[in-house]
């Protein structure tokens, strides 16, 4: 039998096996005049169900081309099936090409079933695990097509049992269970934070590795919330793609699926948890019933049903009564809120619902029940029954504790005195602020200066108060961008923190933290790594009573680090306090350490995982309500610099513009984080050939740069090289080499191992378009130099410095030398950023025009013709086609004779569509211009 003929009959078969053997009669006579085919199909199926209960364990759709252990699918080998669905099967797999050694979770599509729906499904699968990164969720590992044509995902494997296989075995009391159960949560939660609903969620799909942690499988059928064509299916004339007994109502009806459908699945998975059994006893396992118990049966109370055996009767088990007794209430009330089978009756989403079981583990009252005053006052009285409880016998501790009071009470004199000086002092600050009012407005740094001088006068007698006052006006001001006057306040709180005797912890604590930030920021990374080393040794005692400040310092440290080239260090100290973060349940600080790690595998080359680690980031912030927190604007700002260098260039302004729009109405328009996205807005403009408008805003920006963060800041840096640039565009070498030394003099001053060679890159290049040869190869060498010490001699970063440095020694005719660049800049881009980047287009390309100067130009014409039809969009693919006709036309004229005057009509096409593509001008332009004027 096909699949298509056991998918017309299957529910058929369910109804009339649920019906008595007369009524079954009159079915199928009224089938038979209708139907006489299906009406005999269905009479043989009924003689084998009453010859013996075993007359489909074979199953009816055959399965052609079965998979074996052994068999190679792509790089893996199959070694045991680990289960089968339906849409696929998974596979126990190791990779089998001695690449690495590692064991996956291998899903194929299942052979022989050519329905072009699952196949969508498949790919679908593919994307969805791509977006998903959480630690509760089996990550995707790998994607491709087996060698038959086969599409397989590999998955990480994870070593587990079913969640309620794991609390059977282990015997997990209720609290345990209801523990993993809200990491369950934690993991949904993340998934539709992506906009993605699982849609089939069972014990089967949730499993707990012997360390007692939760891993979400199978988003297979999960459906994207942003899909634009989302198409209802009925139940019954599709191939299942989910589990029924844990399916909602709505799905069974096949209506839109929505994350309260997750809602409803995940309430079964807590029913069965805490119950023990499924919320709905059949007479019959069928789907007809199933079907109906979810539609129209109202499932009992778990504290009930835990109470019920099998059949139907009172379970006597003193441990079912104990349970029953923890479960009667609230968490009866809460699990069937999430059952409920109208959608807009559950929870409103799936943190509504892992709140809810926060609030009953923690005694408080839960929205699943009325907000009665008695219920009310019996929770506060169950949570604080122990207070309660003490209260009398504090009464005698507190007659034994009066002499230890005394000296308490002398400390707490010095405390109130400490903060009644504060006080005094901010409410004497405010009382006089009329002083520095300008209009109807207060200027807030001549506020804080005045707070600095009050503090030096009214609190030199508590040291400890004017510390503290220095720190928080060095972070304000920080917060203003006053870069140079914050450092300056925390180095002085460093020695008022050293004269001082009785320093609390968190205070030196912080202040490291915040004196190693500013010098970061400044770009002395070097000295912020020694500013912050001597609070290193401390940190393992610190943390269990400051846990978000030693997180904080090791955040901090690990960026330090970081710049300073010290990449795994780094990387150690971002997991640490990501690890203090989620178990602080510190969101806003889970996706700034998410954000750390994806710069640092951008910064290691791994561009592809940081664009994920940066979209995952942004994900958990507005999933937690921070869509308008400042680390959003930085988070944006990364993810556009990587689409910029990817060549994605409407990618990039977009993000870029919403970076600088956050940061406009977050920091106001003189922050130095407005001023760098609108300077990097502006670079996308150059990109895009508008060099009048970027010029004009970059002017504006300059000036205002220079007022905010003085001339020695990386900014003032990163603002003369945006400067130098344009001019390099426009033809000005010498403005340009003049602009760009600046930027490469101030880094070097700073010691910014960071972003010192990408500006000495850009000094080689311009000073080779101004001819000056011999200094732009000593420029680009010593960027070489610094990028191989920090990132490793095969990164693709030093194959684009290869590229630059070929192009300056066939100028100056080293051709040989030359030859061996551009080859080492083909194979390390190619490798590092990827065949369809746009640096390994441009060093395939200067490959290319090498051929010609080589005088091999027939060589060259593949290459050539090849880039000069690349597709893509972007600002990259479109200079790419230009140059790549350009010297296309080189290689013609080189050829001679007729190919000469083919080379000339090509030149001049080019360059009448330059000058209407780019009238502002350009480099591209000018060099067409100069290979056609030497086409004699």
């Amino acid at each position: 039998m096909d699949v298509e003929r056991w998918k017309r009959l299957s529910p058929l078969l369910d109804v009339l096996l649920e019906l008595e053997p007369e009524a079954r009669a009159e079915q199928l006579e009224i089938l038979r005049a209708d139907d006489p085919d299906t009406a005999q199909e269905l009479e043989k199926l009924l003689a084998l169900e009453e010859e013996g209960d075993g007359f489909i364990d074979q199953p009816l759709v055959d399965k052609p081309g079965q998979l074996k252990p052994g068999t190679r699918v792509g790089p893996y080998q199959l070694e045991s099936l680990l289960g089968e669905g339906g849409m696929g099967m998974v596979w126990l797999a190791s990779r089998a090409d001695g690449l690495y050694q590692r064991r996956v979770a291998l899903k194929l599509l299942r052979p022989g079933l050519a329905d072009p729906n699952l196949r969508l499904r498949f790919t679908r699968e593919r994307e969805i695990l791509a977006r998903l990164e959480h630690p509760n969720i089996a990550r995707l590992l790998d994607a491709g097509v087996g060698s038959e044509g086969q599409p397989y995902l590999a998955l990480e494997y994870v070593e587990g049992v079913s969640i309620t296989d794991y609390c059977l075995a282990n015997n997990i009391g209720l609290e345990a269970r209801l523990a993993l159960f809200l990491q369950v949560c934690e993991a949904v939660s993340h998934a539709h934070a992506n906009l993605i609903v699982h849609r089939d969620l069972k014990p089967s799909n949730i499993l707990v590795t012997p360390t007692g942690d939760v891993r979400l499988l199978d988003f297979g059928i999960a459906k994207l919330l942003d899909d634009p064509e989302p198409v209802a299916v009925h139940p019954r004339t599709e191939v299942r793609a989910f589990t029924l007994h844990y399916a909602a109502p709505e799905q069974v009806r096949g209506e839109l699926v929505t994350t309260m459908t997750d809602v409803y699945s995940l309430g079964v998975v807590l029913y069965e948890l805490i119950a023990g059994t499924k919320p709905y006893r059949l007479r019959r396992q069928t789907d007809a019933e199933w079907e109906q118990a979810i539609l129209a049966v109202e499932p009992l109370k778990p504290s009930v049903a835990t109470l019920r055996t099998t059949d139907g009767s009172r379970n006597q088990d003193p441990d079912a009564r104990r349970t029953a007794r923890k479960l009667a209430g609230d968490l009866d009330n809460i699990t069937l809120k999430a059952l409920q089978k109208a959608p807009e009756q559950r929870y409103a989403s799936v943190e509504a619902l892992s709140l809810d079981l926060q609030r009953h583990i923690e005694g408080r009252p839960v929205h699943a029940r009325p907000q009665s005053v008695g219920y009310r006052v019996h929770k506060y009285l169950v949570r604080h029954r122990w207070a309660l409880a003490m209260g009398g016998l504090a009464t005698t501790v507190l007659v034994a504790a009066l002499a230890a009071s005394v000296w308490q009470g002398r400390q707490a004199m010095r405390e109130t005195a400490r903060a009644q000086a504060m006080q005094d002092f901010v409410i004497g600050l405010f009382d006089n602020a009329s002083a520095s009012q300008q209009g109807s407005t207060f200027d807030a740094r001549e506020l804080l200066a005045a707070g600095e001088r009050r503090g030096e006068r009214e609190l030199a007698n508590e040291p400890r108060a004017q510390a503290e006052l220095l720190g928080v006006i060095a972070r304000l001001r920080l917060g203003l961008g006053d870069y140079h006057e914050s450092l300056a306040l925390l180095e002085k709180q460093a020695r008022v923190l050293a004269a001082t005797d009785d320093v609390p912890d968190s205070l030196r604590l912080q202040a490291a933290t915040q004196h190693g930030r500013v010098l970061r920021l400044l770009g002395r990374s070097r000295q912020c790594v020694q500013a912050m080393v001597p609070m290193e040794a401390r940190l393992g005692a610190l943390e269990s009573r400051l846990p978000l400040r030693v997180a904080e310092f090791q955040s901090q440290n690990g960026r330090c680090r970081a710049d300073a080239g010290e990449k795994q260090v780094a990387r150690q100290m971002f997991d640490r306090s990501l690890e203090i973060r989620r178990g602080l349940k510190d969101e806003a600080g889970v996706a700034e350490n998410m954000r750390d790690l994806a710069q640092l595998d951008v910064e290691l080359g791994n561009a592809e995982a940081g664009a994920r680690g940066y979209r995952a980031a942004l994900a958990h912030l507005q999933a937690h309500g921070h869509a308008r927190h400042p680390l959003a604007v930085e988070i944006l700002r990364s993810l556009a610099i990587l689409y910029r260098n990817r060549g994605e260039t409407d990618a990039a302004l977009a993000n870029f513009e919403r970076a600088r729009d956050l940061a406009q109405d977050i920091h106001g328009p003189q922050h130095p984080i407005t001023q760098a996205v609108r300077r990097q807005v502006a670079a996308i403009h150059v990109d895009l050939g508008q060099l009048h408008r970027a010029e004009a805003e970059m002017r504006e920006l300059h000036a205002l740069t220079l007022q905010t963060v003085g001339p020695q800041h990386r900014d003032a840096a990163a603002s003369w090289n945006s400067l130098g640039i344009i001019a390099w565009e426009r033809g000005d070498y010498q403005a340009a080499t003049r602009d760009v030394g600046h930027a490469v003099d101030i880094l070097r001053r700073l010691d910014n191992e960071q972003l010192l060679p990408s500006s000495l890159f850009n000094y080689g290049m311009v000073l080779h378009g101004a001819g000056r040869d011999a200094e732009a190869l000593a420029a680009l060498e010593e960027a070489r130099r610094i990028r191989v010490r920090t990132i490793g001699a095969s990164h693709a970063l030093v194959g684009e410095t290869d590229r630059m440095i070929g192009e300056v020694l066939a100028a100056q005719g080293k051709l040989e030398s030359a030859t061996e660049h551009f080859d080492r800049a083909v194979r390390l881009t190619r490798v590092g950023f990827g065949p369809n980047h746009p640096r390994t287009w441009f060093a395939e390309l200067s490959m290319a025009r090498h051929l010609t100067r080589l005088g091999r130009p027939a060589d060259a014409l593949a290459t050539l013709q090849r880039l000069a039809r690349h597709e893509g969009g972007g600002s990259e693919a479109p200079k790419l086609r230009w140059q790549a006709r350009a010297y296309l036309g080189e290689a013609h004229c080189r050829l001679g004779g007729r190919e000469r005057d083919r080379g000339r009509n090509e030149l001049d096409a080019l360059v009448g569509e330059l000058r209407a593509a780019q009238p502002d001008g350009g480099v591209i332009p000018r060099e067409a211009a100069d290979i056609r004027a030497a086409c004699h």
